[in-house]
């Protein structure tokens, strides 16, 4: 059964590769780049979210999906449309609904960055606009009871921002499990790559 993790907008899938090298059976583990996935498609939410639904499609039998903020809406978003696809889902500093204040603000951050300073991140400038516009009026509140799944939601310590979301998705996602990291931010798989493993094989070992 192959795992697939999905980075969030801010990193690229090499964002997974440290915490991939101490995962057991990490042959299983595919980590695309959205980037990649879009292939020249305007970068909206429905575009990303289409062209990923169809490369879960492509994987023969169940998944397990593992997302990053960005990476973990996808993965929320998919499981709810596609339930008998996928075997268990984790949910790393990902919000339940967009925060639009906080979008806004980031926004107006990103406006004044040089465009060098995207290089390093999923998309360019002009597409992180595009992305964070088209998500402004998502919100999975009220679905996320649907979920069947074995579920892990885990956030950060210090994700102030998402931890709030991590408590409603592990109450209200029938029999979730949430874990907290101590000493970590909201970049979970590159600030605490180890105990993020950790975690992941215990999980994975118990839901197979």
């Amino acid at each position: 059964m192959k795992n697939i993790f999905i980075h969030g907008s801010g990193h690229m899938s090499t964002s997974w590769n440290e915490t991939v090298s101490y995962m057991n059976n990490n042959k299983d583990i595919l980590c695309p780049n959205l980037s990649s996935i879009l292939n020249g498609k305007e970068a909206s939410y429905n575009n990303l979210y289409s062209l990923f639904a169809e490369y879960c499609n492509n994987n023969d039998g169940q998944i397990n999906l593992c997302g990053i903020s960005l990476g973990g809406i996808l993965a929320l978003n998919y499981t709810l449309d596609f339930p008998d696809k996928v075997n268990s889902l984790v949910l790393i500093g990902t919000p339940h609904k967009i925060p639009k204040v906080m979008f806004s603000i980031q926004n107006i951050i990103f406006r004044f960055l040089p465009k060098s300073l995207f290089e390093n991140m999923a998309f360019n400038k002009k597409d992180t606009f595009i992305l964070g516009n088209s998500m402004k009026e998502l919100d999975f509140s009220n679905n996320v009871n649907r979920i069947k799944c074995p579920t892990l939601v885990i956030c950060g310590k210090k994700d102030s921002a998402n931890m709030k979301s991590a408590y409603y998705l592990a109450d209200n996602i029938p029999n979730a499990k949430l874990k907290i990291i101590e000493n970590t931010g909201h970049i979970v798989n590159e600030e605490n790559p180890k105990i993020l493993a950790e975690i992941l094989n215990e999980y994975y070992s118990e839901t197979k």
